[in-house]
């Protein structure tokens, strides 16, 4: 079976977890191409709508499983094949198994992507996480970006592109033509601001798809 996951960082997620997510949920982790990933995808948190937020379950622990709006994206982007696009669509969420997961996480995998949440502390719900509490997340984040090496990071949203560039960012005033550059100690890599497309960024879908394309299709991936 294929590796997804970067496994030497899990015991560090599942510390900040006890301290800052829901101790009677699991850490959720980033999942994908952990070798030289095009795309490396950072969202904010999970959320227990997340099928693998449970500690029953046995398959991979990884964004948005169970769910239905992210993977939309995924597919008009070319990540995921239009069979497990259908699947996700029409499951519910008790007939997601780990076998489906790891099949969703490897099309991805095999298209050079790699999906994270700036931080893996798991929470009931969608509530805002405070700058605090993510900023607890970012050494560790440097490293799982150190480790997969990704050619470029798409940042969604204005919080989280704003503390991994460590400055104010408007995600409105980017287009996929503009980037900028997280350099910190070994990691020296573009990164894109977009949308947060997703929850409360629904409306900014269609946008963000729109931009991704734009970097995903520029001459330099």
């Amino acid at each position: 079976m294929k590796a997804l996951q970067v496994e030497s960082l899990f015991a560090s997620f599942d510390r900040l977890q006890k301290l800052y997510g829901n101790k009677n949920l699991p850490s959720i982790y980033g999942a994908g191409c952990i070798h030289n990933p095009k795309l490396f995808l950072i969202f904010i948190n999970p959320t227990a709508r997340n099928v693998s937020a449970s500690f029953d379950w046995e398959g991979i622990r990884a964004p948005w499983l169970g769910t239905k709006h992210v993977w939309k994206i995924f597919y008009d982007l070319g990540f995921i094949s239009k069979n497990l696009f259908r699947v996700t669509q029409i499951y519910k969420v008790h007939e997601w198994d780990k076998d489906f997961a790891n099949n969703l996480y490897t099309d991805l995998a095999d298209n050079k992507v790699y999906v994270t949440n700036f931080a893996k502390c798991t929470q009931t719900d969608a509530k805002p996480l405070s700058n605090f509490v993510l900023k607890k997340y970012f050494k560790l984040l440097l490293r799982e970006i150190s480790q997969v090496n990704p050619f470029k990071i798409i940042s969604f949203g204005n919080q989280v592109s704003s503390l991994l560039l460590d400055k104010p960012v408007r995600v409105a005033n980017y287009d996929g033509r503009k980037e900028e550059f997280l350099d910190y100690g070994d990691v020296k890599v573009k990164v894109y601001p977009v949308y947060y497309p997703v929850g409360q960024g629904m409306r900014n879908m269609e946008k963000a798809i729109k931009i991704i394309k734009r970097i995903k299709h520029s001459k330099d991936i």
